[in-house]
């Protein structure tokens, strides 16, 4: 049986030296995600987990306390050199043959690595030590990236990357690993997490209009 895979590209939003992306084969099968929330309900008086209620309206009361997480997840990827070091014809054919997959692996450990602000806006790694004068710019912080696989286009930090490379060239050098990279969503008022949002709802639109309404108004006589 064939397995049909999609093509996934992590890239990082800023001006980058260097400039910082990944294009990857992804099945779609080894992508999770994870929501969760935060219920802390202090000690309301009768009640278990939460407050008391009756109708639609009191919900928000019967909240309080309780906040979400932000979303994280894992995606397994596989990176192979293995075309590209047999076939002349393909794109980047004499770097896989030289160097296998350790520019992919390179730019991978790059996006996990702190950088710091030069001159222009120009983001660069910080052990380099060439961040500009004024003390915003000798700040570290992480790589904010792109996540884009088919609709999808997810803001996110990677809080791990781990390599377990399965197969190496002669020099050593490795030319397949499987990657698992763990991540949390930058939720907020960021266009991309916004276009996901209207993306959610319209899916959830969708989701009723398929006949759940239907369902529940048999079982509890409540309509949409």
């Amino acid at each position: 049986m064939s397995i049909n895979l999609s093509k996934g590209l992590l890239i990082e939003y800023a001006l980058s030296l260097p400039p910082l992306a990944l294009q990857f084969e992804f099945n779609p099968e080894n992508l999770s995600r994870t929501r969760s929330v935060n219920i802390v309900t202090g000690n309301a008086p009768g009640t278990r987990g939460g407050y008391d209620f009756t109708l639609p309206s009191e919900t928000p009361r019967v909240a309080q306390g309780v906040t979400p997480n932000p979303e994280q997840g894992t995606i397994t990827i596989l990176i192979d050199a293995s075309d590209r070091m047999g076939d002349p014809n393909l794109p980047g054919h004499l770097i896989a043959s030289e160097f296998g997959i350790e520019p992919e692996l390179d730019t991978l450990r790059s996006m996990v690595e702190p950088k710091s602000q030069g001159p222009g806006g120009v983001q660069m790694l910080a052990s380099l030590g060439l961040g500009g004068n004024k003390a915003f710019q000798r700040d570290e912080h992480p790589s904010v990236l792109l996540f884009i696989w088919g609709t999808h286009i997810l803001p996110m930090f990677l809080s791990s990357v781990q390599v377990d490379e399965t197969a190496h060239m002669p020099s050593l050098r490795p030319y397949r690993a499987n990657v698992t990279l763990s991540y949390q969503i930058i939720e907020g008022n960021n266009p991309f997490y916004q276009v996901e949002k209207v993306r959610q709802l319209v899916g959830a639109a969708m989701n009723l209009a398929g006949g759940i309404s239907t369902s529940f108004s048999a079982s509890f006589g409540v309509s949409f």
